[in-house]
């Protein structure tokens, strides 16, 4: 006995190859499309650790120009806090020395108070400054030839040659 012939048989068929056929192309769609995603997806990737790398050399390169600034703001600094504390011992022994120097020498003590008097006149009102030395005054003027306007005035009259106390030899 042979088998009744289905008559949809051949369309079942055509249409199961259609579907498969279809299917097929729709996954090599979804494999190429996956793909393409992959390639996009690695150069974003690639492009975005590029940038950062760059972005990370610029911060590098800027903070390290940052820190030399601040390495040399705090040499200048520390040098000119240097300066400054050797041109205080300097005042102060200047200062010292013509104290000393006005203490031990009693010409010099009256050559200040003749130079007062040249300078405001015979009628100027000296007096000894405590840390030795005069002031001389007559109204409306004031000298001040005590030791340390003697020893600020000398060191001041140095000016910027004070300099070269503290610079190498």
């Amino acid at each position: 006995m042979t088998a009744p012939v289905d008559a949809l048989s051949p369309v079942r068929a055509a249409l199961l190859r259609a579907a498969r056929a279809s299917a097929d192309a729709v996954r090599d769609r979804a494999e190429a499309d996956a793909q393409e995603t992959l390639r996009s997806a690695r150069a974003t990737a690639e492009a975005v650790l590029a940038r950062a790398r760059d972005l990370g050399r610029a911060d590098g390169a800027a903070e390290a120009a940052r820190e030399r600034v601040r390495a040399v703001q705090d040499a200048w600094t520390a040098e000119l806090a240097a300066r400054a504390e050797v041109h205080a011992a300097l005042r102060a022994a200047v200062r010292a020395g013509v104290r000393r120097e006005l203490t031990e020498d009693a010409s010099v003590r009256s050559c200040c108070a003749e130079a007062a008097r040249r300078l405001l006149g015979p009628q100027a009102r000296v007096t000894a400054a405590s840390e030795g030395g005069v002031t001389a005054e007559v109204p409306g003027r004031r000298i001040d030839l005590s030791a340390n306007a003697l020893a600020d005035r000398a060191l001041d009259r140095l000016g910027v040659r004070a300099e070269t106390l503290w610079e190498p030899a």
